[in-house]
């Protein structure tokens, strides 16, 4: 796979990886943090808004990897 087509594939992923997961951190915080105070919330959504960043690490050194040589050139 050209490194083009992975890079277009990679940037579809990041985005929907991020959504889904921004949908699915506040859902849970709804649910469980209703009644903790400010500072629960700010190092909740600190921690879930930095742990999406491990998932699209992967995908961006796979979306930057070089394109294979061809073996007849």
């Amino acid at each position: 796979m050209k490194q083009r087509t992975r890079k277009l594939i990679g940037t579809f992923l990041i985005v929907i990886i991020a959504i889904l997961y921004a949908l699915i951190s506040t859902t849970i915080a709804a649910a469980k943090l209703a009644d903790a105070s400010g500072w629960v919330h700010l190092i909740y959504f600190l921690f879930t808004g930095m742990f999406w960043v491990v998932p699209a690490m992967f995908i961006i050194n796979w979306m930057l990897k070089p394109d294979k040589q061809s073996q007849g050139s």
